[in-house]
């Protein structure tokens, strides 16, 4: 039987390949799928050799902290390209890890799909060359990013957005104010503190002062976070149990949470892209460890960091990075979308733009056929 191996580091990679294999097994049922990943590939049919819920990190000194772990979780994956000889390896995001994966698995003769490309275009534009030598086809999820592959010819295909399949509410608005129990005549706030633990860690609090300031101004406003997979009861319950306002917490609807936001807080990464596709007013905000942003600082070349920033190629969404991301700043920016009706019009017609910039649905089945043309 043909045999995938899939490596898949962090929440949103686990979502991506799930989607992926369940694309897959629609076009051939006789196909073995393993790998490292989380709860989604599993539910998907992927038998999960490695729970990746501990290693999805970002940062330098956050990566030093859980390197004994993170190679652990290498050291099995060779393991398992030697013994168990997969026909495909594809690496879902998870760039350095699966960078090293990959180079292994092509000493090993086995063909690379690497699924979400490197940030080439914001830092190491130079990296394009090394990742060509380990790969077998770099999939990209945004057309701008074509391009850098093309000019040192590395074969590449287009294959669209992920997010843009699976970004849609299963209910409607009303239906969901009402399972969630929250007033339709009342202001709902979101906040997406991420999908890491370190980011939960770094960023629920100073939201959790946002929505206190905000509560001062508008005492009717109600709170909601969608919890991710990755993040346990325990975690959050560190900074609930004691928070100055009352959040409800949502699991596994994360898209039927924001379509009931009148605005979102949320951290960088995936997320904005989702509340974009929803065309739901938002502010971003990241931290980091101070060594991982001076780091950045140094290496990283685009002006904004949001991903519907940089879609668009100029600013629609506000950014509070770092030492800027304070709850005085958070509260200020959600204050201006709650009562400011031109400025979120604006903003709601620029991330309709980036949402038709990502094109249509179909990533994740132009993916699954792309796997088996390789195979």
């Amino acid at each position: 039987m043909t045999t995938i191996l899939f490596s898949a580091g962090e929440s949103s990679g686990d979502q991506h390949a799930a989607n992926m294999f369940l694309e897959i097994k629609k076009h051939q049922l006789d196909i073995n799928a393993i790998g490292m990943g989380g709860a989604k590939m599993a539910q998907a049919g992927v038998d999960i050799r490695y729970d990746s819920a501990g290693i999805g990190v970002i940062g330098v000194v956050e990566v030093l902290k859980h390197y004994g772990e993170i190679r652990r979780a290498l050291t099995l994956m060779k393991r398992i390209i030697d013994t168990e000889r997969p026909d495909l390896l594809v690496c879902v995001d998870y760039k350095e890890f699966n960078f090293k994966l990959a180079k292994y698995a092509k000493q090993q003769g086995v063909k690379v799909l690497f699924y979400v490309s490197p940030q080439v275009w914001a830092w190491r534009a130079g990296r394009v060359k090394a990742y060509g030598k380990v790969i077998d086809m770099m999939a990209v999820i945004f057309p701008f990013e074509i391009p850098y592959y093309e000019a040192e010819n590395v074969p590449v295909r287009y294959v669209g957005h992920p997010s843009v399949d699976k970004v849609h509410p299963h209910i409607s608005k009303t239906e969901a104010l009402t399972r969630f129990g929250l007033a339709a005549n009342r202001r709902v706030v979101g906040l997406l503190a991420g999908s890491r633990a370190n980011e939960i860690k770094r960023l629920l609090p100073v939201m959790l002062e946002a929505a206190a300031l905000l509560h001062e101004h508008f005492p009717d406003c109600q709170f909601v976070l969608p919890q991710a997979d990755s993040i346990s009861d325990e975690l959050l319950a560190e900074y609930l149990t004691a928070a100055p306002v009352k959040v409800t917490v949502i699991k596994s609807q994360p898209y039927d949470v924001m379509q009931c936001c009148d605005a979102i807080m949320t951290t960088s990464g995936t997320a904005t892209l989702e509340v974009a596709l929803l065309t739901v007013p938002m502010v971003i905000c990241y931290k980091l460890s101070p060594l991982t942003y001076w780091l950045g600082r140094l290496l990283v070349k685009t002006k904004f960091i949001g991903l519907p920033n940089i879609v668009a190629g100029k600013g629609i969404v506000k950014e509070f990075i770092q030492h800027e991301a304070t709850a005085d700043n958070l509260a200020a920016e959600v204050t201006r979308m709650l009562t400011d009706e031109d400025y979120c019009a604006t903003m709601r017609e620029n991330l309709l733009a980036v949402k038709q910039r990502l094109g249509q649905c179909g990533g994740s089945k132009n993916m699954a056929l792309l796997a088996l043309e390789m195979l």
